[in-house]
């Protein structure tokens, strides 16, 4: 079984998909702290009150009353794990409702075409991969025709009336896209594994480095990009189609990943030099304008939220409030920017002393003035 092959199996269950943050640093790594930030520090951590160990893997705000989140609960117990969409509306946060039958297992990513038509991805109980559109009212799954049992998706983007899907069917990438009701299944040639999409590029793995593939010409052919062996890419954040920036890591083998950050300038990708860390890197946002913060999990100072903030080649980290009697550690899966507030959501899950879940919910923002 080659890497790539081990990594997407473990991908398949949020439970095991955290193995990823437990690995060790790498050793010899530098541990000097980069420079304090200065333009955003932690607000507070809340909870969107999922059930006994559940964890929240999306997150999107659309505007300060409506900010979307998914994941799943009770996710170490085969018949009882399941799906769940949560909505905030600016005051609290409440479950909104998935009409079906068959149920929907761990939901990976949320996208919204408009405000009022949000979508959600992940695994279905059925064996087949798990599609849902709706609202605030509740979600309904899509039936993709041309989906198999053993199928993957793992990202999502709806921009308008389209939406893409992306993920992969055995060994190679696989593309899914939908408008007005109709719905089309593309395998690609393009071997690995496709995590997100987002403005017409999708990221991931080919099991031996990083993949990165573009919308040209009605088809998905992947970009030229550093050689980086071991290298894979979870995330990307598109300003335009000149400006973008991926996030992953680089696997060395026996449980030692590095960082890895990837920025496009319209005509190469290049691999960007980070400070001293050895987080791992989940989620990246974005403000369009060239600011991005990336969330993860650093074990170094694992009780405290990790959040990386770059700004024209600048990297920064921001870190969350601690609490070693209440959590052993803080993993955020995935991150968002709330537009016109200048702060950014940050969602996972906190793990206690007794290895029990909780999903939280980190909130990060400009530095309240200080009074002499």
């Amino acid at each position: 079984m080659t890497r790539r092959h081990r990594r997407r199996v473990l991908s398949l269950t949020l439970a095991t998909c955290l193995a990823y943050p437990l690995v060790a640093p790498v050793e010899g790594a530098a541990r000097a702290e980069p420079r304090p930030v200065t333009a955003e520090s932690w607000q507070r951590s809340s909870s969107a009150r999922l059930d006994v160990d559940g964890s929240l893997s999306d997150v999107l705000a659309l505007s300060a009353g409506n900010v979307w989140a998914v994941g799943q609960q009770e996710i170490w117990d085969v018949w009882k794990n399941r799906g769940t969409i949560r909505h905030w509306n600016g005051t609290a946060w409440a479950e909104v409702a998935i009409r079906d039958a068959t149920g929907a297992g761990n939901l990976r990513t949320i996208a919204a075409g408009t405000p009022t038509q949000v979508w959600a991805v992940g695994d279905g109980h059925d064996g087949l991969p798990y599609l849902a559109g709706g609202d605030v009212t509740g979600f309904d799954r899509v039936q993709v025709p041309g989906l198999w049992a053993g199928d993957w998706l793992g990202g999502l983007d709806a921009k308008g009336g389209k939406v893409v899907a992306v993920g992969s069917r055995g060994d190679k990438a696989l593309i899914v896209s939908g408008q007005n009701g109709s719905w089309t299944v593309t395998p690609t040639t393009s071997d690995g594994a496709l995590y997100a999409v987002s403005g017409g590029f999708a990221v991931g793995d080919t099991g031996d480095g990083p993949l990165v593939m573009r919308q040209s010409g009605g088809s998905w052919k992947p970009m030229r990009l550093p050689r980086i062996p071991g290298g894979y890419l979870r995330d990307i954040q598109v300003d335009s189609a000149k400006r973008a920036l991926a996030v992953g890591g680089v696997y060395h083998g026996a449980g030692r990943i590095d960082p890895l950050v990837l920025s496009w300038n319209g005509k190469r990708w290049t691999r960007e030099k980070l400070p001293p860390i050895t987080a791992r890197l989940y989620g990246v946002t974005g403000d369009g304008k060239g600011r991005y913060w990336i969330s993860g999990y650093d074990r170094e100072r694992p009780a405290e939220g990790f959040l990386l903030r770059q700004e024209k080649g600048r990297f920064e980290v921001i870190r969350g409030g601690g609490d070693a009697k209440s959590r052993n550690s803080v993993r955020l899966q995935a991150v968002t920017y709330l537009p016109g507030k200048g702060t950014v959501w940050a969602v996972g899950h906190v793990v206690d002393a007794t290895d029990r879940y909780t999903d939280v919910v980190e909130t990060f923002g400009p530095k309240p003035p200080t009074t002499s």
